[in-house]
C-alpha cells in the first residue's frame, strides 16, 4: 500500500489515527445513516488512490465507529448487574484479540491470491472483502438487536438492576444536569489515564481477558486485578527493552500482553460500575473510551521500521504508560475508598422527610448530603453521589 499510494512511514502512521466519541443513551437507532456511512467507509478503503483519499476514508472511520465501543458497553450495562458486567465486557473486547490473531492470516491469504484481480492491488481487496462482511453483519443486526422483552420480563430486569443500586434502570428523562455531572466527576477525567496505559499485542490475551473478567466479577474488585497485571506488563516491557535474546523476548511478549488486554475491559467496567444514571454513564463511557482511543496517535507512530526488531523507543514509551496506569490505579483506589469510608461513617447522609433544611442545618446529625422528601428522591437526584451508594474497587 505504501508504494501504491506513495506514502511515507509517518503518513502511514498518521492515517492509522482514529479519533472520535459519541454518546447516545436512548431513542431510535440511527441505522440507515450509520449503515450507509459504514458501507461507504469500508468500500472506499479499497478504492483510494492517494494519501488525501486515505485520510478522508480514515475520517469516515472515526465518524462511523466512534460510538461502537462506548455504545456496546453502555448497552451491556443496561442489562447486567455490576458484578455481572465485567465478564460480558471482557467477552466483547476479546473479539479484538481474536481478530488480531487471525486477521494477519486472512490478509496473507487474500494478499497471495488476489493481487491485481479486477485491476486492484491485494491490499485493496482486503478492505473490500472485509467491508462486505461488515455490511452483511450490519444489516442483520438491525433485526437482531431489538426490544424483545415482555412487560413482565422487562419489570424483572429493572428490578434486578435497581436492587444493584442502578436506580435509573426504569428510565429517566434527559437532563443537561446528567451531562454536567459526568463532566464534573473527577473519575471521568482520571480513568482515561488508566486506559491510556493499554496499548495492544495478541493471542493468549483472549483467554486471559475473559478469565480476568470472570474473576473480577466473582470477587467484586477491579483495581487489584489491574495492579497485578500492570505489574506483569511492566516486567514484560522491561525485558523487551533490555533483552537481545529472541527466546526471552518472545516470553516477554506474553507478559506484556498480560498487562494490556485484560485491563481494557476491566477498566471500562470499573467506570460503568461506578457511575449511576443512564445519561451520565453513557457520557462517561464515551469520554473514557475516546480518550483511550487518542493514544492511537501515539501507538501508531512510536514503532519505527529503522528500530526493528527490538523497538526500544516504542517499548519504552509503552512502559511509561504502564507506570502512569499503575499510579493512576493507586490514586483512584485511595480517593474512592476514602469516599466509601466517609459514607460508612455517615458523613454524606441526607436528611429525609419533614421540613426542608436551611443551608448548613442538620437534623439528628444528618443533612450533610442535603434534604429530600423521600429516599427515592435522593437516589434519583443524586445517583452515585447518594450516601447509600458504594463504589466498587
Amino acid at each position: 500500500m505504501e508504494s501504491d499510494l506513495e506514502t511515507t512511514e509517518l503518513q502511514d502512521g498518521l492515517s492509522l489515527i482514529t479519533l472520535g466519541t459519541e454518546s447516545r443513551a436512548e431513542g431510535e437507532p440511527r441505522f440507515p445513516m450509520e449503515l450507509f456511512l459504514e458501507i461507504l467507509r469500508h468500500l472506499s478503503n479499497g478504492f483510494v488512490t492517494n494519501y488525501g483519499g486515505l485520510l478522508a476514508v480514515r475520517w469516515f472511520l472515526g465518524v462511523t465507529e466512534a460510538g461502537l465501543s462506548p455504545g456496546v458497553n453502555y448497552y451491556l450495562s443496561c442489562w447486567y448487574k455490576r458484578e455481572e458486567f465485567g465478564l460480558r465486557a471482557a467477552v466483547f473486547f476479546s473479539a479484538a484479540t481474536v481478530s488480531g490473531a487471525f486477521g494477519g492470516l486472512i490478509s496473507a491469504g487474500i494478499g497471495s491470491g488476489m493481487q491485481h484481480v479486477g485491476g486492484q492491488p491485494a491490499w485493496a481487496w482486503i478492505f473490500i472483502l472485509e467491508g462486505l462482511v461488515t455490511i452483511v453483519i450490519g444489516v442483520l443486526s438491525f433485526w437482531m438487536v431489538v426490544d424483545f422483552l415482555t412487560p413482565k420480563e422487562r419489570d424483572m430486569v429493572v428490578r434486578r438492576l435497581q436492587e444493584d443500586e442502578q436506580f435509573s434502570a426504569a428510565g429517566e428523562g434527559f437532563q443537561w444536569k446528567s451531562i454536567i455531572d459526568s463532566l464534573r466527576d473527577w473519575r471521568t477525567w482520571f480513568t482515561p489515564s488508566i486506559v491510556s496505559a493499554l496499548v495492544p499485542i495478541y493471542v493468549w490475551a483472549c483467554i486471559l481477558t475473559i478469565g480476568v473478567g470472570f474473576m473480577a466479577d466473582r470477587y467484586k474488585t477491579r483495581i487489584k486485578f489491574n495492579m497485578i497485571f500492570l505489574t506483569l506488563g511492566a516486567a514484560g516491557y522491561i525485558i523487551l527493552i533490555a533483552s537481545r535474546n529472541a527466546a526471552l523476548s518472545y516470553f516477554a511478549i506474553y507478559l506484556a500482553a498480560s498487562g494490556i488486554f485484560p485491563l481494557i475491559p476491566n477498566t471500562v467496567t470499573l467506570i460503568a460500575n461506578n457511575v449511576e444514571g443512564s445519561y451520565k454513564r453513557s457520557v462517561s463511557l464515551a469520554m473514557v473510551i475516546s480518550w483511550g482511543n487518542i493514544n492511537g496517535a501515539v501507538s501508531s507512530n512510536i514503532y519505527h521500521a529503522n528500530q526493528k526488531p527490538w523497538y526500544p523507543l516504542g517499548h519504552g514509551i509503552v512502559l511509561v504508560y504502564i507506570v502512569i496506569g499503575m499510579v493512576s490505579n493507586i490514586v483512584y483506589y485511595y480517593f474512592t475508598s476514602r469516599e466509601n469510608a466517609a459514607r460508612d461513617r455517615g458523613e454524606r447522609d441526607e436528611a429525609i422527610g419533614g421540613e426542608p433544611l436551611l443551608k448548613g442545618e442538620l437534623r439528628d446529625g444528618k443533612g450533610q448530603g442535603g434534604w429530600y422528601a423521600t429516599i427515592e428522591d435522593a437516589k434519583t437526584a443524586k445517583g452515585d453521589n447518594w450516601s447509600g451508594y458504594r463504589y466498587i474497587l
